[in-house]
């Protein structure tokens, strides 16, 4: 019988400090709190405390996921984690996690580090685990602490982003009515990766040969230094702006049509993006989802956080069918369906 890759549960963690636009007017007096919330649909975004890593997130995540399920630990074959912000440069996270979570030794594990499409890269390799047989249960985290390469001084960049996991359990199904997980798009120009970087850390520019990199202000009074994170948004927002709309209309056909969507999942970017991609599809608000007042961007965990607080709200149930769409750092962008 032919087994199909479903997404069958969701946990997210966001760490206990909490930066509030209240917070943010205080350090950026000529942004009150309205213009703030106006411009990004934010409230507040979680943020790590000194000691606390990404795998710290994406195992209480996982402890979340595999507490409330029904699968036995030494039932997990797989546990993939996208993360850029990863413990060490080398072991892969996710064999620690493996390790820390006492899943089975026969289990694979593996990072990957993608992002804001990372999700449904993720979900396109959980599908080849398990419709190839390699794989029946696939845990698919997605963790990240960008608040780590953010200067305070950087407030393009530090009224969107939080720091969050997610764990999603990703299973083989029997059911006729697969497949669950399809029409798996995706995209590539790494002509823009200079638009959304840390320059220095990696062995291109090694921290120690730039010990004290010069702190510089731009045009619009952001303070930044090459160790922080870059984000240029106006070319991230043209990049949106052409590329999700190509990508999406790749997912429809005579087969399947806006029609037969109930929601539409995209990366949780900020408001003003969203808003301007929902105009430009003409999709109905009612069907587009927006969840990231409480937590801001969290990147590759946008879309999972998504979908567990309509889950959490009975707005998704069994028989919809999503859109979903991931875009940004790369450039990398994908797209995909999901019938829950």
């Amino acid at each position: 019988m032919t087994k199909y890759a479903r997404i069958t549960a969701i946990e997210y963690v966001l760490p206990s400090q909490t930066l509030s636009n209240e917070d943010l007017s205080r350090d950026y007096p000529e942004w009150d709190v309205a213009k703030i919330f106006g411009k990004t649909g934010i409230n507040e975004r979680h943020i790590v405390a000194a000691e606390e890593t990404a795998s710290d997130l994406a195992f209480n995540a996982c402890e979340k996921l595999l507490s409330n399920i029904d699968v036995p630990r030494s039932s997990i074959d797989f546990i993939i984690l996208c993360t850029q912000s990863p413990d060490y440069f080398l072991p892969a996270t996710a064999c620690i996690l493996q390790d820390r979570l006492g899943l089975p030794t026969h289990c694979g594990a593996f990072d990957y580090n993608q992002g804001c499409s990372g999700f449904i890269y993720g979900l396109g390799l959980a599908k080849g685990l398990i419709e190839s047989g390699q794989a029946n249960n696939v845990v698919l985290v997605t963790a990240e602490t960008y608040s780590r390469y953010i200067n305070p001084g950087d407030k393009s960049v530090r009224t969107l982003f939080g720091d969050a996991a997610a764990a999603t359990l990703i299973q083989a199904s029997d059911s006729t009515n697969g497949p669950f997980l399809d029409r798996f798009r995706y995209g590539t120009d790494g002509a823009g990766a200079k638009n959304l970087i840390v320059p220095i850390g990696g062995a291109r520019c090694p921290a120690e040969l730039n010990p004290a990199p010069a702190l510089r202000k731009d045009e619009s009074g952001n303070v930044r230094t090459d160790a922080d994170l870059y984000m240029n948004g106006p070319a991230i927002f043209e990049f949106s702006m052409t590329r999700v709309p190509e990508l999406f209309a790749t997912l429809f056909d005579d087969k399947l049509t806006l029609e037969d969507i109930d929601f539409f999942a995209f990366h949780q970017a900020n408001k003003f993006m969203l808003d301007a991609l929902r105009r430009r599809l003409k999709l109905p608000q009612e069907k587009f989802i927006a969840e990231f007042e409480h937590c801001g961007n969290t990147v590759s965990s946008t879309i999972p956080i998504a979908l567990k607080e309509c889950l959490s709200k009975g707005a998704l149930a069994e028989g919809h069918t999503l859109a979903a769409l991931g875009f940004g750092v790369g450039y990398s962008w994908a797209g995909c369906i999901i019938k829950w």
